[in-house]
């Protein structure tokens, strides 16, 4: 997920309504006995104790789920490791650790963009065995939130909540059967309402040299049919598809219903000028419609919609972020730490981070339960359940940090006017099969 850098108030407040960011097929109670199947061989008396690991967690989700889970599966102890709230921190320190073969840490939370490496490097577990071992049917989440959890065709984390990129409008500027469909009718209504309603801007967006640069770009070139990287690994960015998505990002970059430095733009850019009633759209994470209705902060409070953001030729899409659980190679209680991944990645589990952590599930079937949606009114809206079925992964590899600062200093090269986008995606693709090929 891309870093916010938000007050601490804001953190919480986005928790309570929904970031961003379950049906394993087991009911609570199958859950519960297939644990006795799998942790029962250690005796009814003799307890297993397994190492959780994840990064801060200011809110009583982890803690509850532990605790429901150990209610359902007495001979499996959790002890929660919390690792720093910095995710590239987190990252080095699961490296770290896991570079030595050490066994003092058994499920693990992951970034979506980590499972590959960590696959590669050979730091996590496949999960197939135990899926259909299980019965439990990949079919019932969110398949872009899935789809990151999965290379060289083996399962190597599940799904734990999902953050994709969304259009939030100002619905006293923007009727809901006016909010724009395609980018070109983005760019149109953009134009039209800038100035209005004491805005400055027609549209907000991500465009620093940084990893909110890959999302936005991304989302551009799958709303176009274009592709990065296949499922097979291949480098496939150079394509007639990829380079219409990119004009268009480099089209509205250059116009005029955004700010002249929009360059200069990440979350917390973004996210001010919206708050502050400056543009009537914005394309962020789903934080911002937590912040938006801050009234401490906002201006616009009480006048925010959500919707997919515009579609190309191809449909809408949006960029993945949210987080996965995965299994330590090296853990010596594999069995048990499964149960606690089916469980915490499952209906229960999610149920739970949903209503305490106020994080998107990544089943669908979720969003239509009463008890999450009276902790979250937002998953109600239509639109933010549709933002979330866009969701594609950024490019799946074992070296993800190194394909994405070729994408960064490329797309950047291509926006300042520097390179055609011809050259780009050519320079592009030349670059990240060296990278790949290493």
């Amino acid at each position: 997920m891309v870093k916010k850098t938000l007050k601490t108030s804001v953190v919480l407040l986005a928790l309570t309504m929904g970031l961003a960011a379950c049906s394993g097929g087991q009911s609570e109670s199958q859950t519960g006995q297939d644990s006795k199947k799998e942790a029962g061989n250690t005796g009814e008396s003799e307890k297993v104790k397994i190492v959780y690991a994840r990064g801060q967690d200011s809110t009583k989700a982890t803690e509850k789920i532990i605790e429901a889970f150990e209610k359902t599966h007495p001979n499996i102890d959790v002890e929660f490791r919390e690792m720093p709230a910095d995710t590239g921190k987190q990252h080095d320190a699961y490296v770290t650790m896991l570079n030595a073969q050490s066994s003092e840490i058994d499920v693990m939370d992951l970034d979506v963009i980590w499972p590959a490496e960590f696959a590669q490097a050979g730091y996590t577990l496949p999960l197939d065995r135990f899926i259909e071992k299980d019965g439990i049917d990949l079919g019932k989440y969110n398949q872009g939130a899935l789809a990151a959890g999965n290379f060289n065709g083996k399962q190597w984390a599940m799904p734990k909540f999902i953050d994709a990129g969304m259009l939030f409008y100002r619905t006293d500027l923007v009727p809901k059967d006016k909010v724009p469909k395609t980018w070109d009718e983005l760019l149109k209504e953009a134009k039209e309402l800038k100035g209005k309603g004491g805005t400055k801007f027609g549209y907000l967006m991500q465009a620093k040299q940084y990893e909110g640069l890959v999302c936005n770009a991304v989302e551009f070139i799958a709303s176009y049919g274009g592709q990065i990287v296949d499922k097979n690994g291949n480098v496939v960015i150079n394509s007639p598809e990829t380079i219409k998505g990119l004009k268009k990002m480099v089209e509205i970059v250059k116009s005029d219903v955004v700010p002249s430095n929009i360059t200069t733009f990440t979350e917390p850019e973004s996210h001010t000028a919206f708050i502050e009633g400056q543009s009537p759209f914005i394309r962020n994470w789903p934080y911002q419609y937590a912040l938006a209705n801050d009234k401490e902060q906002s201006k616009i409070v009480g006048k925010v919609g959500v919707a997919p953001l515009p579609a190309g030729d191809k449909g809408s899409a949006a960029a993945l972020g949210g987080w996965m659980t995965a299994i330590n190679k090296y853990s010596k209680h594999p069995k048990e730490a499964w149960e606690f991944v089916k469980f915490m990645t499952g209906p229960e589990g999610q149920k739970i981070s949903a209503i305490y952590g106020g994080l998107a599930p990544t089943l669908p079937e979720l969003f239509k339960d009463e008890e999450v949606l009276k902790a979250n009114p937002f998953f109600a809206e239509e639109g933010f359940v549709n933002a979330l079925n866009a969701a594609v992964p950024r490019p799946v590899v074992p070296n993800y940090p190194e394909i994405s600062e070729i994408i960064q200093i490329n797309v950047s090269k291509a926006l300042a006017g520097e390179m055609t986008v011809e050259q780009a995606v050519a320079n592009m693709e030349k670059e990240m099969k060296a990278a790949l090929n290493k």
